[in-house]
């Protein structure tokens, strides 16, 4: 036999070194959660596990936990995810599928992707649903936690303002839609929106016009308003806002109207009741109440005995009128009244002291409704929610999004709302992952074109 010579023994061990990086690399796949397919596919991309050779994405390509997700310039992804997310990746854009575990009614449920480049449109599915901290996108700029929500996220250079640079139109303003948001919550509270449809609130969920909020047994929370009037709600209440409008730079024209169905709440008038007292008040079972820049107590017990109203004034003085009667009662600090179907009589104590009052529960104001001078222009993270609930968190600070708002986080840490909606998110032509037929809308919006005749 001839001697091995050296040249061919290296070869021979380099060879066996890239095959058991091979094999090592489909061990890691095969071990590897299936998180999801592909579900449309349009110009190139890639899928890849560590130490193993790219696969091309095309239709019913499976997604692991651990792959590497690439889309070139010019090409799109759309994911479904085994929980129901969906997701539609950007040209240019890299995302790393860094964990996903789900199995349905399962409590360690989670889902982490990191964002590299570009961005992606979402909608997401159970595993949001099921935990406030389950689900989240990570990024170098800031981390995204995502609530159960329907959103874009984009990582910006100069490739955004070269999009509305292209774009003649006007931007909107980024409004915030939200009446109020929720802080210090503890236990389980949930929203009824005005078509029954029912939303789990987290600390910086929103609440809008027209929507009940609802807490369970052993559940408080505040509710911090635009016009910074807040209340505390007590376990197992339910209230309606029944209209709320505000706008900074008119407050006496602000309408603040409210309806305590059962239950307790703490409540601490803003710049609307400020402004002009005739445009706020609360209505129960068994009376209205009228304000005089105020601080007051609700408490209308369970369901069963919600026709029994206490109210009493901490702050200022409101004026209760019973349910049918067409004179007032009129109560100043340190003054109540019980009121049912057939008595009313005045109260010698508060029935709430053991409910924290709104004014001593701190609240930073920038991470739920402030603005910032962050224009389409910057540099970083831009993150638009179409409905749903979204936080953003940097080095440095943390803000809450909900319908229609549009946050940034820069490169620095800096985080905001900018002033107005940039373009290059008001007419995004990259299809959303719920489309009915994503690859018409990719051509159209090739050519400046809606296929639904709508910008989103």
């Amino acid at each position: 036999m001839h001697a091995l010579t050296s040249s061919r023994v290296d070869r021979y061990a380099a060879c066996g070194v890239i095959l058991a990086t091979l094999l090592f690399g489909l061990t890691m796949h095969a071990d590897a959660q299936t998180a999801g397919v592909v579900e449309f596919s349009r110009g190139v991309g890639f899928a890849q596990m560590p130490g193993q050779m790219p696969r091309t994405m095309g239709k019913g390509l499976p997604v692991s936990e651990g792959d590497r997700l690439t889309t070139a310039d010019g090409a799109t992804a759309i994911v479904k995810l085994n929980d129901g997310t969906r997701m539609t990746l950007r040209p240019g854009s890299e995302m790393v599928v860094q964990n996903f575990q789900f199995q349905e009614g399962a409590s360690s449920n989670s889902m982490v992707m990191e964002l590299i480049r570009g961005g992606f449109r979402a909608i997401t599915g159970l595993i949001s649903k099921s935990s406030p901290d389950a689900a989240r996108v990570r990024t170098t700029t800031a981390t995204i936690g995502i609530r159960g929500t329907d959103f874009d996220a984009r990582l910006c250079a100069k490739d955004c303002q070269a999009e509305s640079d292209r774009i003649a139109e006007k931007a909107l303003p980024n409004a915030i839609a939200a009446s109020a948001k929720l802080v210090s919550a503890q236990g389980s509270i949930y929203v009824l929106d005005h078509s029954g449809n029912k939303r789990v609130i987290v600390d910086g969920g929103s609440v809008y016009p027209g929507d009940t909020v609802v807490t369970e047994a052993n559940t408080k929370g505040v509710l911090v308003f635009r016009d910074e009037s807040r209340l505390t709600l007590g376990t197992n209440t339910r209230f309606r806002v029944d209209s709320f409008v505000f706008d900074e730079k008119n407050p006496s024209e602000g309408r603040f109207l409210l309806s305590l169905l059962r239950g307790s709440l703490r409540a601490l008038t803003g710049l609307i009741g400020k402004a002009n007292t005739r445009n706020v008040g609360f209505k129960t079972n068994t009376a209205t109440i009228g304000i005089r820049g105020t601080g007051l107590d609700l408490d209308c017990g369970a369901q069963d005995v919600a026709d029994n109203c206490n109210y009493f004034t901490w702050l200022g003085s409101i004026e209760v009128t019973p349910i049918g009667q067409t004179s007032g009662h009129t109560l100043v600090a340190g003054q109540g009244l019980f009121v049912s179907r057939t008595e009313v009589r005045p109260l010698t104590a508060p029935t709430l002291e053991n409910l924290q009052r709104p004014d001593t529960v701190p609240v930073i104001a920038p991470q739920l409704f402030s603005s910032g001078d962050a224009g389409q222009d910057n540099e970083g993270l831009f993150v638009f929610v179409r409905d749903g609930h979204i936080q953003i968190t940097s080095s440095q600070q943390t803000i809450h999004l909900g319908r229609g708002e549009t946050g940034f986080a820069g490169n620095d840490g800096r985080i905001g709302r900018p002033a107005a909606m940039p373009l290059f998110i008001q007419f995004d032509r990259v299809p959303l992952p719920n489309h009915a037929n994503p690859m018409l809308s990719s051509v159209m919006g090739e050519v400046g074109s809606s296929a639904d005749g709508q910008c989103r």
